[in-house]
């Protein structure tokens, strides 16, 4: 049993390297941003196109719009099912398209008792 605690000890480590990874990446990629968005106002602001108030606030507001869909991405529930849609034909069909419907509506039912039979096998 030795050997299956050293995997679970190696792949718990390699858990929080990659969590670690992870956590750095995303940290120098926001520093980068911040970066880039601080230099755009200070262009502004040498500019005259805003004060320097303002170029605090956008750089403020740019950061926060980064780090917004993180945190919404997270709080989204999976989907269990997928949605059933339903396509309603508002026109009558004539006796070919009708009965052609009908031949195809027996190929499924066949079908469908087919897979039952080979799943029960």
């Amino acid at each position: 049993m030795a050997g299956l605690g050293d995997i679970v000890q190696k792949a718990f480590y390699l858990g929080i390297g990659l969590a670690s990874y992870a956590g750095e990446k995303a940290g120098s990629t926001l520093a980068q941003l911040r970066t880039q968005a601080q230099k755009l106002a200070e262009e502004m602001v040498a500019r005259g196109e805003m004060t320097t108030e303002e170029a605090r606030k956008f750089v403020e507001e740019v950061l926060a719009r980064a780090q917004q869909p993180q945190a919404q991405s997270s709080k989204q529930e999976p989907v269990a099912e997928p949605r059933r849609i339903e396509i309603l034909d508002d026109e009558e069909p004539s006796p070919s398209e009708s009965a052609n419907v009908d031949s195809l509506r027996a190929q499924v039912r066949a079908l469908e008792e087919e897979l039952k039979r080979l799943q029960q096998q």
